[in-house]
């Protein structure tokens, strides 16, 4: 069975915890999560299988030095991705945000890592409901689901586990798991 590719982008390392956290508990199903700011292009194009993650920084923008990170991420990593083949690949995502201080751009990064992967033929699973949330607008729907598991560390820290347990278990037979 081939492994599944976790990647991340982080600011203050609340979405590292959580593709950790993933990682655990998909065990051996999973190779460790790597931080984009490490990663190359040939590092993600290995996996068919792929969970990416993101926070949402700024106004509704991808972690990186543009929108006031400490640190390159994904707005510096995901132009590198622009083009290549993912055809074949079966990508599950996950994004942070602040539905109370930023209802108005809630999630709003993920629709960048979902564009990406359509565009570059990928597949894309795990949409996950919009219901249990509440928040002015997110760019991160489609079909009135958001494009992958939304985790809001800032007001439902309480729900994180059980949202993420879900989610795999909804995700694990796409990704060979």
């Amino acid at each position: 069975m081939a492994k599944v590719g976790i990647f991340f982008g982080s600011d203050t390392g609340n979405t590292r915890r959580v593709a950790k956290s993933i990682a655990k508990k998909l065990g051996d199903a999973a190779d460790a999560p790597v931080d984009v700011k490490k990663a190359s292009v040939d590092d993600v194009l290995k996996y068919d299988s792929l969970i990416l993650g993101t926070p949402t920084l700024g106004d509704g923008e991808l972690p990186g030095l543009d929108a006031g990170a400490s640190d390159e991420s994904w707005a510096e990593f995901l132009p590198k991705l622009k083009g290549k083949d993912f055809s074949g690949k079966t990508v599950a995502l996950f994004g942070l945000g602040d539905q109370e201080g930023y209802g108005h751009e809630f999630v709003d990064a993920l629709i960048f890592l979902y564009d990406l992967v359509i565009e570059n033929g990928g597949k894309v699973v795990g949409f996950w409901p919009t219901d249990g949330y509440t928040f002015e607008k997110s760019n991160a729907t489609v079909d009135d689901q958001f494009v992958g598991l939304v985790i809001d560390h800032e007001n439902q820290s309480e729900q994180t586990d059980e949202r993420l347990d879900t989610w795999l278990e909804q995700i694990k037979p796409a990704l060979g798991v």
